[in-house]
């Protein structure tokens, strides 16, 4: 099991490492910009209040950051967590300007703050790639105030069979474009590998209640795929 975990860890941080230069390009040309729509309805549904504060894991680039600080007007404070080195470096560099956000360079499974510390927790497109997901959600209920809020957007599982194939045969091109725009496939094949292989809406919502969370639901974005998970520490 502690193989398998650093095994998945080391591929994990190998394909951020590869792709994290043409990341925000390859996120646009994949999803034809409706990521960026994906991210706005999560935010949408955050609704954070001013004053709020937000740690944001597997930041990436610092979409759900940077977002999260301009709704609120740059009254909130912001902490982003990311493991991969040059990821950290591209996201802490693409938000310099921005007050009130510091980044800390760790995994989500061992976060080195101190408990009941945030409003929010949030994590994009990243918990599909944790080592240890029970960890990482136990580790999100910890770091959380009494009455904090738990997010997660990932992809998921499409409801519409149609549109579930077009889906799948788009998928098998997306490596191509990665060759293409990154100059390798590689990261590409991993994604949707562990697209097809991540727990679909309602495992992933019985798994964070298990963790701890109450009121737990989901919304399903673009017919299911992509997925927005709330949850609540109460």
């Amino acid at each position: 099991m502690k193989n398998t975990i650093q095994d998945k860890t080391k591929l994990v941080n190998s394909v951020f490492s590869e792709v994290y230069n043409k990341y925000d390009l390859m996120n646009d040309v994949m999803s034809l910009g409706i990521h960026r729509i994906w991210k706005d309805k999560f935010i949408d549904w955050m609704n954070p209040a001013r004053n709020s504060s937000l740690i944001d894991v597997a930041s990436g680039t610092g979409d759900i950051a940077k977002l999260f600080y301009l709704r609120n007007r740059n009254l909130s404070a912001v902490t982003c967590v990311e493991p991969n080195e040059e990821m950290f470096n591209k996201g802490r560099k693409n938000l310099i300007n921005f007050k009130n956000i510091k980044w800390i360079k760790s995994r989500a499974e061992n976060l080195p703050v101190e408990d009941n510390m945030y409003d929010f927790y949030s994590i994009s497109y990243g918990i599909r790639n944790v080592s240890d997901i029970n960890k990482t959600l136990r580790e999100a209920y910890r770091v959380l105030k009494t009455g904090g809020r738990f997010m997660c957007l990932e992809f998921s599982k499409i409801d519409n069979e149609l549109l579930n194939i077009l889906y799948k045969n788009y998928s098998k091109i997306i490596p191509t474009l990665g060759k293409y725009i990154v100059g390798t496939s590689k990261p590409y094949e991993y994604l949707i590998n562990s697209i097809d292989t991540f727990y679909n809406q309602e495992q992933l919502l019985k798994l964070i209640s298990e963790n701890g969370f109450t009121n737990v639901e989901y919304r399903n974005l673009s017919n299911g795929i992509s997925a927005i998970h709330s949850g609540w520490k109460i």
